[in-house]
């Protein structure tokens, strides 16, 4: 049984103000995110279904133009293909869980 300890992964940085820790299984990607406020996330799409989850701050989301703004408790589904892009309106640790793996992520 695979055991991971987030304190021994290094970051990678996504983009600007994007840092993250990665674990990848057979079929997933699961990216563990911290994120200072203001730090914007632009405008993309993915083959991959996206679920997210706000441990701590407020996170502003727009998928395929629609804003929401969510925090802990909240948990976002974006399906495949979805254009999204995002705002960290405080500083934010985001659980993200990718399906298939993010081969691109993995090569960072």
């Amino acid at each position: 049984m695979p055991v991971f300890d987030l304190a021994t992964i290094q970051p990678k940085t996504i983009v600007a103000g994007y840092d993250a820790k990665f674990i990848h299984t057979s079929g997933m990607t699961f990216s563990f995110l911290e994120v200072k406020a203001g730090a914007s996330l632009p405008a993309h799409s993915h083959v991959h279904e996206q679920v997210s989850q706000i441990l701590e701050g407020s996170f502003e989301l727009t998928i395929d133009g629609d804003a929401v703004v969510f925090g802990p408790g909240t948990v976002v589904v974006i399906p495949s293909n979805a254009v999204h892009s995002g705002r960290a309106i405080t500083d934010c640790k985001i659980i993200d869980v990718f399906n298939p793996v993010r081969e691109d992520y993995r090569n960072l």
